[in-house]
């Protein structure tokens, strides 16, 4: 297991320093500049470039741009009155966490509750429709739905905030289930088809046969065989959460990374994007490793290499 995590961690690294090369040369390589004042005089504009090191040769801009990262100095921003973007990620990193955790925990809750309510009722009415909503979960962007819910119950039908967090539970809702509805259509189709898979099995044959009641061969066989497939799914499905979180903390107006990582793109605020960038991914690469290791623990005919 050690010798599993050690080279899993070797892998990461490597990938974080890829992506921050691409994602370096690429922002770079953008047209214009930070400075998009029209006051500006040339000699100012020079004077600023010298006080950011932009003046610099780019391959020296990226060497002491890597060097300041293993330190975990992020640069200063460009945008939000010259603040160190390590703060401004540490003061808005815990709203998009919230987020995203909250809408990874009803997403999956519900979409267990609904695969294995639609295995249960296989082929019939109630499997179809369930069938067909999660068919729609997967192929509608969540920023559609964030869409959809923000003209219904925020316009429409006033019932809920249209924007902000954490001054009341109902900010949340319409967030939290826009980005919800993508992991629970797919966990709802995972389960099903594994507990299908399991309601038809030799052993479940010969447990029925035992004398075990329906809801006894669901809840200590089917369910758990149906979990392992879930955890394979929370690595991927984290991804999906934070990518398209960013387009829904804009369209609620949520003040988290998202929306920081959005508004900082037109203005070419360099290091929020390098910053917000290596932050999305070390998140992404952690999560997936855990997911890694859980499965393993939880199945044990998975085995670590």
């Amino acid at each position: 297991m050690a010798k599993y995590i050690l080279k899993r961690l070797a892998i990461l690294v490597f990938t974080l320093w890829v992506v921050i090369t691409i994602t370096f040369f690429m922002m770079h390589a953008m047209p214009g500049t930070p400075y998009n004042n029209p006051r500006l005089t040339s000699d100012m504009i020079a004077q600023l470039n010298q006080t950011y090191g932009l003046d610099k040769p780019l391959w020296q801009q990226y060497l002491s741009y890597l060097v300041n990262a293993l330190h975990g100095d992020f640069g200063t921003s460009f945008q939000y009155q010259n603040q160190a973007v390590s703060t401004l990620i540490a003061q808005r990193l815990p709203i998009s966490a919230e987020l995203g955790l909250a809408a990874l925990v009803v997403g999956v809750i519900f979409g267990m509750i609904t695969g294995s309510f639609s295995a249960r009722n296989q082929n019939n009415k109630v499997d179809g429709t369930l069938s067909l909503l999660s068919t729609l979960g997967l192929a509608v962007p969540s920023f559609i739905f964030a869409i959809v819910l923000l003209f219904l119950f925020g316009y429409k039908w006033p019932l809920l905030p249209v924007s902000g967090w954490g001054d009341s539970i109902g900010e949340a809702v319409m967030p939290v289930l826009s980005l919800a509805i993508l992991p629970a259509a797919t966990v709802s189709r995972f389960v099903r088809s594994e507990m299908i898979e399991s309601l038809h099995s030799d052993y479940m044959q010969l447990a029925r046969a035992k004398g075990l009641s329906a809801g006894e061969l669901v809840n200590h066989h089917a369910y758990r065989n149906s979990m392992i497939p879930v955890l394979t799914l929370l690595g991927p499905l984290a991804a999906n959460l934070l990518t398209g979180s960013v387009l829904v903390e804009t369209i609620f107006s949520i003040p988290g990374i998202g929306q920081q990582f959005v508004s900082s793109i037109p203005t070419k605020d360099y290091p929020v994007i390098m910053g917000t960038t290596i932050v999305y991914s070390v998140m992404l690469m952690v999560i997936i490793l855990i997911t890694d290791i859980l499965t393993a623990l939880v199945d044990p005919r998975v085995r670590l290499q």
